[in-house]
């Protein structure tokens, strides 16, 4: 059975690499620091930025290997699972991890601005590749989050909200460098794809889930025009995973960002289209391991 690290916080992985911890809801890494380090198989219920100059070899992200070039950035988002199972070798890394809880973002225009970036999907099987100038700037801004941290502390006035600031500018950096990799590819099945995320998130936006239930592997594939047979074979032979169990995630996520929010089961389970509460609590411990009360109190 494989070893697997839960980085339900940000700060497991920091005290997993022995980076000092400056933030309940945040992790500022430097690798240059901590190195040498041993390789870790991680479950995500964070999201996370791996800027690094060289990545180790055979990293996985899901079921599939992922295409890590020098200088580059790795995103991970919560409900993904991604790494090197740890064989005792030990690292020397160059460069930083961020890592953030969705609380830090609840309620603010960056929550929702997050669905805006592709490359945090498991669709998206690329690192983000850095020209010299951009992994100086990025490196920079992180730099000088960190830098507001240590002078700071995480209970100074204000402090979210230049964190977030930050982290805004990170993240469109990424953006940036994203879509000008893509603007250099011609990937019919990656636009496919995308499309069946997006689709799950026009469902939700317009309420359908109040008349209509949960979003079916079906009423998906037919909204695209496939047989459902034909897009579960394409889903499966991209992810390596299945489209249910993908819209399986995709619910249960959105189900803890509700409750993060304030929402008690009961309404969360309403708010996802779920019949009954029960039915939201047994997919969201099959998905996560976890029942709704005990993922809340932790």
């Amino acid at each position: 059975m494989k070893k697997i690290l839960k980085v339900d916080t940000p700060n497991v992985y920091a005290r997993h690499v022995g980076a000092p911890e400056l933030h309940p809801l945040l992790s500022v890494i430097s690798y240059d620091e901590v190195s040498p380090i041993r390789n870790s198989l991680n479950s995500y219920g964070v999201y996370g930025l791996f800027i690094q100059r060289e990545f180790p070899k055979n990293l996985s992200y899901g079921t599939r290997s992922l295409q890590a070039s020098d200088a580059s950035i790795i995103a991970v988002a919560p409900g993904q699972q991604g790494g090197a199972e740890d064989n005792g070798e030990l690292l020397e890394l160059s460069g930083w991890a961020l890592l953030w809880s969705p609380e830090l973002m609840h309620g603010t225009d960056l929550e929702t601005r997050m669905r805006s970036y592709p490359f945090f999907s498991y669709f998206y099987t690329e690192s983000l590749s850095m020209e010299p100038a951009e992994w100086e700037t990025i490196s920079r801004l992180i730099a000088l989050l960190r830098q507001e941290l240590l002078a700071e502390g995480p209970r100074a006035p204000a402090l979210r909200g230049i964190l977030l600031g930050y982290l805004r500018l990170v993240l469109e950096y990424c953006h940036r460098i994203y879509q000008r990799q893509r603007s250099e590819e011609n990937n019919d099945t990656a636009d496919i794809l995308k499309r069946f995320h997006a689709l799950l998130e026009q469902y939700y936006y317009t309420g359908r889930q109040h008349q209509e239930g949960l979003p079916t592997v079906a009423y998906c594939a037919s909204e695209m025009a496939y047989s459902t047979h034909y897009f579960g074979d394409l889903f499966r032979k991209e992810t390596g995973g299945t489209a249910i169990h993908y819209i399986h995630t995709y619910i249960v996520n959105m189900g803890k960002s509700l409750m993060m929010q304030g929402h008690n089961i009961s309404e969360t389970s309403r708010l996802l289209g779920f019949e009954y509460p029960h039915h939201f609590t047994r997919l969201f411990k099959k998905i996560t391991g976890l029942t709704p009360s005990e993922f809340l109190g932790k």
